[in-house]
């Protein structure tokens, strides 16, 4: 089996330098479907992030002279084997995070085409050569060859919830345009992490060109902001871990994902069954774990009612339980994870909102919850849950759902529900949000369109095009005429 060389019964090594390596302590991952061991992975410290930082500068200097089709052709074969192993690699995800079966297969497939898209479009990036005379006579005489090089070294630092797509959104356009990469894995998602990793290396990927950071999150990004040799941050995470990283970063180039509160405004013309249909998908999908969950609903008050019982009755339809089974809302990362939520409907109870659930919790496994009547006074109208619960707020016009969507320290996304268009283009424009979406939820994809947040929710652009140019720089060279 491929991914048997790179673990000893349940220990899994570290790459670096091309070679896999054992650590001296392990931290265990333990799956939140039924408590068993995933697997451990090394602890490491900071000589060997030092090291293999280092490996990777080395090795970065030979592969930008490899031609762009050599490199994309490496990326191409570990797509072919991310599909080959794409039972292997669905079941871990399933085991390690909880993620459905069929989200899972999902997730490895939409990487595959992820990677080959990324590399065709890499092959159209061209320069380009300007005429100095455009500036004036005194500068005929020049002319500027302008092409993209690589940045260098590049930290790519991966969530728990898609630990195999997002980390390769990353890692994939670094590479190709010429970028060594170090790669922090999420704690819970990196034995499936460094399986991943292994296909590329399986590919054909040279020795050095990419390492792998694992342990506790906290000491090894304490020790990864203190390299020199990394020369972009490529992160998805928390805002707070991302407003850690932006000050100990320098002047180094970041491109950052962190948290949402993504409202979906309904107004009172919209098509309540397709609304509720989309709002449903969008907030309970995977728990509800993702930065693009619906978070909130501002409803008009004149279909808030309909729009309320449509939505309690359609949730009853949801799928809960075992990831193996299918189930849309599966066991959450940890049973922390669970207390927070809970922390948060309590508030809102105690304050008056009307709480409804289709089930009780089981440890750290929660029914959906619809909290009704929610209120600008209730910590849930405003702080991210990532969970399986979906505040509703009643405003009385368009003009009070757009200013309470953007009284959010986030802007990732949000959504609108309408049919008069000039009545939806109105909210769109005033919506503070990177992506608004008519008709239809808040997600990431497809992977070339340009995702981003503003606010607090991020910095840069995603997104293939995105990527390619975030992970390298522009070079000018100025030929004069003499």
């Amino acid at each position: 089996m491929l991914f048997d060389t790179i673990r000893d019964g349940m220990d899994y090594k570290r790459l670096a330098g091309g070679k896999w390596l054992n650590g001296k302590e392990y931290l265990e991952i333990v799956s939140p479907v039924d408590g068993s061991l995933c697997g451990r992975v090394p602890m490491m410290e900071d000589a060997d992030i030092h090291a293999a930082v280092e490996s990777c500068a080395a090795a970065q200097k030979q592969w930008q002279k490899v031609p762009l089709a050599q490199r994309g052709d490496i990326l191409l074969r570990c797509a072919d084997l991310l599909e080959e192993h794409q039972e292997e690699l669905a079941d871990m995800l399933v085991r390690e995070i909880a993620k459905d079966i069929s989200s899972s297969r999902a997730e490895v497939q939409r990487t595959a085409e992820l990677i080959r898209a990324t590399v065709q479009f890499a092959k159209t990036m061209t320069g380009e050569t300007l005429q100095g005379g455009a500036m004036g006579r005194e500068s005929t005489a020049k002319t500027a060859i302008v092409s993209r090089v690589p940045l260098g070294v590049i930290l790519a630092v991966s969530p728990f919830n898609y630990p195999i797509n997002l980390a390769m959104s990353k890692i994939v356009p670094a590479l190709v345009m010429g970028n060594a990469v170090v790669f922090k894995p999420p704690s819970q998602g990196a034995v499936v992490s460094l399986c991943m990793v292994q296909c590329l290396q399986a590919a054909g990927l040279p020795d050095g060109l990419l390492g792998t950071i694992t342990g506790a999150g906290k000491r090894v990004g304490q020790q990864l902001l203190r390299e020199p040799s990394i020369h972009m941050i490529n992160f998805t995470g928390s805002t707070q871990v991302g407003q850690i990283i932006a000050k100990g970063a320098g002047m180094i180039p970041l491109v950052m994902e962190l948290g949402g509160k993504d409202a979906a405004v309904v107004l009172a013309d919209a098509d309540l069954d397709h609304a509720v249909s989309q709002i449903i998908s969008g907030a309970f999908g995977y728990s509800g774990q993702r930065c693009t969950a619906i978070k909130r609903v501002l409803v008009l008050e004149q279909v808030a009612d309909e729009f309320v019982s449509k939505l309690k009755e359609k949730m009853k339809e949801i799928t809960v339980g075992n990831p193996y089974d299918g189930c849309m809302v599966t066991p959450l990362i940890h049973e922390a994870a669970a207390d927070f939520v809970m922390e948060l409907v309590e508030d809102a109870q105690s304050r008056g909102a009307d709480i409804f659930t289709t089930g009780q919790r089981r440890g750290n496994l929660l029914y959906p919850i619809c909290a009704d009547h929610v209120t600008e006074e209730m910590r849930l109208a405003w702080e991210e849950p990532f969970g399986p619960i979906l505040p509703v707020l009643r405003v009385k016009s368009a003009e009070e759902a757009v200013r309470i969507a953007n009284k959010s320290e986030y802007g990732l996304q949000a959504s609108v529900f309408g049919n008069n268009i000039r009545e939806v283009f109105d909210v769109v424009e005033q919506v503070e949000a990177g992506t608004v979406n008519i008709n239809g939820k808040s997600e990431r994809s497809p992977d070339h369109f340009p995702f981003l947040g503003i606010k607090q929710s991020g910095i840069g652009v995603q997104g293939i095009r995105y990527a390619l140019e975030a992970s390298s720089t522009v070079k000018s060279v100025v030929l004069n005429k003499i």
